[in-house]
């Protein structure tokens, strides 16, 4: 299994709105290397729901419940989307203050390419995060 993060400004699509569908699309990506770690997704990951603008903290956990596919909202052609399935919330969101404070995170993407929208994440960084977030990993 491998491990992500997925960016979304609450505005648009927020963790709510995840709980309420269950299962729904992850589209809109218009970045390359966003789009090979969508690519590179298999059904059962898990990634992290960041919710990015303002807030700026992990609020949950989602799986991918469908690997890669044509984005339709993308009149290229050239991006891919991939469903997503709620699992749970984090019991204390985890902020970016608080992953940026944590040594152990320094070498995460979201501390060094923080505008990337699709995130690889490594076990270890999974773990932490989860203990800090009240969740199990």
């Amino acid at each position: 299994m491998a491990y992500w993060l997925i960016k979304s400004e609450p505005e648009t699509w927020s963790w709510d709105d995840q709980v309420k569908k269950d299962v729904e699309h992850w589209d809109g990506v218009r970045n390359f290397t966003a789009r090979a770690n969508l690519n590179a997704m298999k059904k059962g990951d898990k990634c992290f729901f960041y919710h990015s603008g303002g807030e700026r903290q992990i609020v949950g956990i989602v799986s991918v419940a469908k690997e890669a596919y044509p984005d339709f909202t993308d009149e290229s052609g050239r991006f891919v989307m991939v469903d997503v399935k709620t699992e749970q919330a984090m019991k204390t969101p985890v902020t970016l203050k608080q992953v940026k404070e944590e040594p152990k995170l320094a070498d995460m993407e979201l501390v060094r390419l923080s505008r990337l929208s699709v995130q690889k994440v490594d076990a270890k960084a999974w773990k932490l995060i989860c203990k800090m977030g009240g969740v199990k990993s």
